[in-house]
């Protein structure tokens, strides 16, 4: 067993891709970039963001001990759903409205030091797979497979749109469109940990191709990987 990282940036599937690669492989899915929605998600409940946007830092750092996220198979799914403090929050953590927050939450040194151990602690025992924008730099930088995902923000945005307008969701293109460069701006400029494509990682533009030529692509280089370190 090893450890896949497969990093990039918003909308452009790694989840997807990973969570379907786990379940081919049996490995242990840990969606880390749903773990900062969630933290993103309980400062919202909690009114630690105001309408303009401000974060009450001072408050969310008392607060991040009681922060509590983990992972539990969904049988009907075949996935893992994402749990804020014993709460199912799988669907609210994906609106456009935590996407509008996430980035400036995902820049605070204590957050991501404390999702950084969450994920480390997680993955310590091997035959697993992270998503995110830093587990091939920063969380797990001796994983023996790396993959950086890209593609053009505009076919990124109409996913997403797709996505949320399949859920019911009233949403705008435009709107996501700049939610998309803004997040990519904000992750690529971030002091802390910011979005960098791992020397060692290979890169996959998967503007023109579907999800199932994906997993055949990610599949194949996987088991070439997962072989050689045997």
């Amino acid at each position: 067993m090893i450890t896949i990282a497969i990093d990039g940036h918003s909308s452009c599937g790694k989840s997807t891709m990973a969570k379907n690669l786990a379940k081919e492989l049996g490995y242990v899915y840990i969606d880390t970039g749903a773990m900062y929605r969630s933290v993103t998600y309980y400062a919202m409940l909690n009114g630690m963001i105001d309408a303009e946007g401000n974060i009450d830092t001072e408050r969310l750092k008392a607060e991040m001990p009681n922060i509590n996220i983990s992972f539990k198979f969904n049988p009907n799914t075949g996935r893992p759903d994402t749990y804020l403090n014993g709460t199912c929050v799988e669907d609210k953590i994906r609106t456009l409205e935590v996407s509008n927050h996430v980035s400036p939450i995902a820049t605070l040194g204590f957050v991501r030091e404390a999702m950084v151990a969450q994920q480390r602690e997680m993955g310590k025992a091997k035959g697993v797979i992270l998503d995110g924008r830093d587990i091939g730099t920063v969380v797990f930088p001796d994983a023996e497979l790396k993959i950086f995902v890209t593609a053009s923000a505009e076919i990124r945005a109409q996913r997403r749109y797709d996505e949320l307008t399949a859920k019911g969701e009233v949403c705008e293109y435009d709107a996501i469109l700049k939610n998309v460069q803004e997040r990519d701006y904000i992750d690529s400029h971030r002091e802390i940990s910011p979005l960098t494509q791992a020397e060692d990682a290979i890169v996959l533009d998967n503007s023109n191709m579907t999800i199932s030529e994906q997993q055949e692509w990610l599949l194949k280089l996987t088991k070439e990987v997962v072989s050689a370190s045997e």
